[in-house]
């Protein structure tokens, strides 16, 4: 790719296409409704710019193969891209990380679909906090969080979550998240509770742990396993957002001593509020 190309395409790029390259590059992949609901005021103009950035080779795209209808464009980062990125970090595309094959591997990777579970979470949450006046303060990669934290424990990612209140000033909940799909043994899932509690001895920091689960089946049967965890879990089924109103935000969550009701991540906010928190401001303050 010429220095040209790259030139007219940094010279073309607004703020915001900037933010987008950046959060496809740190979470991998993502859809173009996923997109649309993050960036653009309506799906039309995501697919045009979506299109534009496409062509300008910032981001690549792949349809996954079904075998009924088709599935969306899922996009990721393009060389083009990744250069513009990297120079603005000072680095070579090289020092930054990139690779075009790595960054396509997705599309044949087993891991799609669960990639793409973990960040429609975050794009929910993200849809709520715009209508509701909430804010996702924080949303960490697998990736991030494995830089951080992997010798204790590996996240599906990391996420702070402030939404408003009518009643009081705004409380707000660091999570990390655990995104079943209902591939692994449910011994191996409540076994990743022990690297949390380790990591919570050795930063003095508790952070719950939000288990969403494919049925209502496998969580009963998760939290039967669950017992008196260390830390704080609460537990919750992703079905469609039509059926949940607020999706992961609404009153969903079972923590993981209670049998009810229902609470919101607010709630558990509150119910949490004296578990040490953190100030993650920054990479260099978080690490073990």
């Amino acid at each position: 790719m010429s220095a040209e190309m790259v030139a007219n395409l940094a010279y073309r790029l607004t703020g915001r296409d900037r933010d987008l390259l950046a959060l496809v590059w740190e979470h991998r992949v993502l859809t173009t409704a996923q997109l649309a609901t993050l960036f653009f005021p309506s799906p039309e103009r995501a697919r045009q710019r979506l299109n534009h950035l496409h062509r300008h080779h910032a981001l690549l795209r792949f349809r996954p193969w079904t075998p009924v209808g088709s599935k969306p464009w899922h996009w990721v980062l393009g060389p083009a891209g990744a250069h513009v990125l990297a120079v603005e970090h000072g680095q070579t595309p090289t020092e930054f990380g990139y690779r075009q094959d790595t960054a396509t591997a997705i599309a044949v990777s087993p891991r799609l679909a669960h990639q793409i579970g973990v960040n429609e979470f975050f794009v929910a949450l993200h849809a709520h906090a715009r209508r509701h006046e909430g804010t996702v303060e924080q949303w960490w990669s697998e990736q991030r969080c494995a830089a951080l934290w992997g010798d204790l424990t590996r996240p599906d990612a990391f996420g702070r979550w402030t939404p408003r209140r009518a009643d009081g000033p705004p409380t707000t909940l660091d999570f990390f998240l655990e995104h079943d799909t209902g591939t692994e043994t449910l011994a191996r899932v409540t076994a990743k509770l022990g690297g949390y509690a380790d990591l919570a001895e050795a930063t003095g920091i508790t952070t719950p742990v939000l288990f969403w689960l494919p049925s209502a089946k496998r969580e009963a049967n998760l939290r039967r396993l669950l017992g008196a965890p260390e830390v704080p879990v609460a537990t919750a089924v992703h079905t469609p957002a039509v059926h949940t109103p607020g999706g992961p935000a609404g009153s969903v969550w079972l923590p993981a001593d209670a049998t009810g009701p229902r609470r919101s991540l607010g709630d558990l906010a509150l119910l949490w509020a004296t578990v040490p928190r953190h100030d993650r401001a920054d990479d260099d303050s978080a690490g073990a």
